[in-house]
């Protein structure tokens, strides 16, 4: 995927989906991983011409491992001139010493959202950004069904009542292979996932099946997003 096809499928979704307005500053969390490096870039060359004018921010949840290379993503950050922000936590303590957690995936996701959240509300945001795109969509609807035995996944706009802000998905037409595709072709490194969980999830067994839908019955997982995009998401 090339830049010019990454920023048109990222304005197509802010366009369908008015997820931005005029004076809106946005807190895109970034993991350092290629969703979110993909995103900041995508929101930061945006920025430049959208006609609704906006400015972001690149907040960065430490979750307390010790071993993430923040500078690596502050020099990404500081290449693209946008301002960054690192929110401190002891969340890695918590749920993998205190707690023990045997299932940590959960009480972590709450607990580093809690944080962004306040975090990006003591900055002045009224919105965030997430990287999240069509596999993750598709991915949440299988495990929502498979799970919890309902038909559910998440929409691109979410208003957050409890913070007041408004959470965006900008990447929700991009295919996570294209996204691996650009990040390959202009050569920026994403960081390992420190989380020792990582890769033993339910999620990427989710991420597994889907794939292996998607080679025996090819153009599935296009036809489950139409489906959601259909009976779910308001457009």
């Amino acid at each position: 995927m090339t830049s010019r096809q990454l920023l048109s499928q990222t304005r197509r979704a802010i366009d369908d989906f008015g997820m931005i307005n005029d004076g809106d500053m946005i807190a895109i969390g970034v993991s350092g991983g290629k969703d979110s490096l993909s995103l900041l870039y995508a929101m930061k060359q945006l920025s430049r011409f959208y006609p609704h004018p906006f400015q972001i921010h690149a907040v960065t949840v430490d979750l307390g491992f010790g071993n993430l290379d923040l500078e690596q993503i502050a020099a990404y950050c500081e290449d693209l001139e946008v301002p960054y922000h690192i929110a401190e936590t002891q969340i890695a303590e918590i749920v993998f010493n205190q707690r023990q957690e045997s299932n940590p995936c959960s009480l972590c996701a709450k607990m580093r959202k809690g944080a962004f959240n306040q975090f990006v509300k003591e900055l002045g945001c009224n919105k965030t950004a997430f990287g999240h795109h069509k596999d993750d969509l598709v991915q949440t609807m299988l495990m929502s069904l498979i799970f919890e035995g309902r038909f559910h996944t998440f929409e691109p706009v979410t208003v957050l009542d409890r913070s007041g802000l408004t959470l965006i998905r900008p990447f929700i037409y991009i295919n996570e292979a294209d996204i691996k595709g650009f990040i390959n072709k202009y050569q920026i490194t994403p960081l390992k996932n420190p989380c020792p969980a990582d890769g033993n999830t339910s999620r990427q067994q989710i991420a597994e099946l889907l794939s292996s839908l998607n080679r025996t019955y090819p153009g599935v997982k296009d036809r489950m997003f139409t489906a959601i995009m259909n009976q779910l998401i308001p457009h």
